[in-house]
């Protein structure tokens, strides 16, 4: 009888220890990968900003169209290496202060510092589908709260050369096999792209993977990083959640 207390005991004492432990590891995964996300990302915005004001675009002078040459205002954003920054993303509707960089990749490492760009989809402004992911939990959760965008809502892409403006026009809630909603055109597999989107792709509901959110919007205007972003384009809406 003794023996059997002891095992018993000593069972017990294990399954408090690892109660403990996986009390830990949700503090950890929930918690201070949060904390390091944010300062991680805060650091590489930094970086993208001062990159953005001293690096301006240098068009090639080997590269002529006609008489003269004409710059490429997205040139800068062709070719970006796997795991770069390369842009920011900023969205009034999640608040005056949101802003997240945006890296070419969606692996687990890359989403971890931010919002991830599908490679192969179009690039910020382009013709076809800016296809991005990002968390709704962990990791800085950039998109935690993408369920609350409105039809409308602004979404500014901030890059070495422009303020890229897109407006929310719908979302929906499919399952991770449609992959189709990062097609060129979003949700029609093999359509030739006319228009410009950006598609924003998070796990639903928080906390599962069993569904994807969705969010589409559609290209408004470009406004050069010389000429400055009009204000009204970053005004915070009424019930906005940051």
């Amino acid at each position: 009888m003794k023996a059997l207390r002891w095992v018993v005991g000593t069972i017990g004492e294990l399954l408090i220890t690892l109660g403990v432990l996986l009390l830990l590891f949700v503090a950890w995964q929930l918690w201070w990968t949060d904390v390091t996300a944010n300062s991680e990302q805060a650091v590489t915005i930094q970086a993208l900003e001062r990159g953005f004001t001293h690096d301006a675009y240098q068009p090639d002078p080997s590269a002529t169209q006609g008489p003269a040459a004409t710059p490429d205002p997205l040139a800068t954003l062709k070719n970006v290496p796997f795991g770069e920054a390369f842009a920011i993303v900023r969205i009034p509707r999640f608040g005056a202060d949101y802003a997240r960089p945006v890296l070419q990749g969606t692996d687990h490492e890359t989403l971890g510092k931010g919002v991830g760009h599908y490679v192969g989809t179009a690039m910020p402004g382009d013709v076809g589908n800016f296809a991005t992911a990002g968390h709704r939990t962990t990791y800085g959760k950039p998109y935690a709260d993408i369920d609350k965008l409105r039809p409308g809502d602004f979404i500014v892409i901030e890059t070495k050369t422009n303020y890229i403006v897109y407006a929310v026009q719908r979302h929906v809630i499919v399952t991770p096999d449609h992959v189709d909603v990062i097609a060129p055109v979003p949700q029609h597999p093999g359509a030739t792209p006319t228009e410009a989107w950006m598609t924003m792709t998070a796990c639903h509901p928080k906390f599962s993977a069993q569904q994807r959110y969705v969010v589409f919007s559609k290209l408004m205007r470009i406004f050069t990083r010389a000429g400055g972003l009009p204000a009204s384009f970053m005004a915070v809406p009424a019930g906005a959640v940051g």
